[in-house]
């Protein structure tokens, strides 16, 4: 399912609607092997490593272009050598199908060659 969840794209969450349920919740996460969800299950998060500076910075870029493409953007730190990524829909409080979606697009980008 990571693979399915890695080709779809985010849709426009307009606020007002419930956070996923921890069911449903815990069947996405088993779909994005490595996060972790935080926060009482309304937030996802992950730490990537990298050889150096400018691989986590490339990361980071390509992250950030990605986030503006689908229109659903995380909180990143980073530093030399890693970089941390927390997804979570602000609109709702929690975590929406989006969340999974991106956290299986941002490990797409680990692989992708800067």
């Amino acid at each position: 399912m990571s693979e399915q969840l890695s080709t779809r794209s985010c849709t426009p969450c307009q606020g007002g609607i419930p956070p996923l349920g921890p069911t449903r919740a815990k069947e996405l996460l088993a779909s994005t092997p490595g996060w972790s969800m935080l926060d009482e299950a309304r937030r996802l998060e992950k730490r990537y490593t990298f050889g150096n500076f400018r691989e986590a910075l490339e990361f980071v870029t390509r992250l950030g272009e990605l986030s503006e493409e689908q229109g659903h953007h995380p909180d990143i730190s980073f530093g030399w050598g890693w970089a941390t990524v927390s997804w979570q829909t602000k609109k709702i409080k929690g975590l929406h199908e989006n969340d999974f979606i991106m956290a299986a697009r941002t490990d797409g980008l680990e692989t992708t060659n800067s």
